[in-house]
């Protein structure tokens, strides 16, 4: 069987601590997991894994094997880069972001990156907990913070404006709404990620910080926009999920005048040294693409 794969998953394994994670992750049988292992096994004469019931643990030989491989791997992949023709780009990328960025942008903007380069195939993992990029193999994590983590590298690629959203329904029977204080008295929807209890407004330079009311929580934003356009209450919405539903009149802007804090769009990555050229390639890419965008079109500005 073939070494170089045999010992990605051996690393995969190492890190995974299970053998149907590392199948799953890496779409491929668990015993075809377990033919790898033995390749490596067998290749190094040692026992690498200690199986259990419960959990795969490294050897003394295996904990030396990781290291090495680990370098081995890294040096293969930077020689087959320098061996392709210059300007094309091909190889596997390992992405991570939000729900609701994938869902509402990330999706078009890969499909037109994949359309330019057919060696280049691209997997998502959607998650919005912070994500240990190394230890995962993540190449890349696009993520939404006033700033990155200083342990990695991060380009900003886009800007992230949030706006307050109601349905007409909600808004049909709530108290009038005319200052950031009026909020207090309404049902609003809380994300556990961002600013949960405390919702800070800013006009002309002026910062109101008004605490609010929230029997609906959640940690995703694409649920608070559903509960939103069911009704439930007053949500804070990046204008770049709900620009749709602002335009068709699904939902409609709160106080548009007071606008919530502002963040940035980050593509963050571990190392700049290892950079393959496919990641930097689709980088340059959703720059390019997000470059100046208006989440909210011309059609939505005019709902507003």
């Amino acid at each position: 069987m073939d070494r170089l794969t045999a010992a990605k998953v051996f690393i995969d394994v190492a890190i995974t601590e299970s053998f149907t994670a590392t199948a799953d992750r890496l779409a491929m049988s668990r015993s075809m997991v377990t033919r790898y292992i033995t390749t490596m096994e067998d290749w190094m004469q040692a026992r690498l894994l200690q199986r259990t019931t419960r959990k795969v643990a490294l050897t003394t030989a295996g904990q030396q094997c990781f290291r090495e491989m680990k370098v081995w791997v890294e040096q293969a992949e930077r020689i087959a880069v320098a061996l392709q023709p210059t300007g094309l780009l091909s190889g596997h990328i390992r992405l991570t972001t939000s729900m609701s960025f994938g869902h509402a942008q990330m999706a078009a903007a890969l499909q037109s990156f994949l359309s330019q380069h057919p060696d280049v195939s691209v997997e998502v993992d959607v998650r919005d907990q912070v994500t240990d990029l190394i230890a995962e193999r993540f190449d890349l994590a696009i993520r939404i913070a006033m700033a990155p983590d200083p342990a990695l590298i991060g380009k900003p690629i886009a800007r992230c404006d949030s706006v307050l959203v109601a349905s007409p329904d909600y808004l049909a029977v709530a108290p009038e709404i005319r200052t950031p204080m009026d909020l207090t008295r309404q049902q609003c929807l809380g994300n556990r990620s961002f600013e949960q209890q405390v919702w800070h407004l800013t006009q002309s330079g002026q910062t109101e910080s008004v605490e609010v009311q929230c029997r609906f929580i959640s940690n995703e934003a694409t649920v608070l926009k559903a509960a939103a356009i069911a009704g439930a209450g007053i949500s804070m919405q990046p204008t770049y999920l709900v620009a749709a539903e602002l335009a068709s009149g699904q939902l409609q802007a709160i106080l548009p005048d007071w606008a919530p804090k502002s963040m940035s769009i980050y593509a963050l990555y571990p190392s700049r040294e290892y950079l393959l050229p496919a990641v930097r390639g689709l980088i340059d890419h959703l720059a390019e693409v997000f470059d100046g965008v208006d989440w909210l079109s011309d059609s939505a500005m005019h709902e507003l």
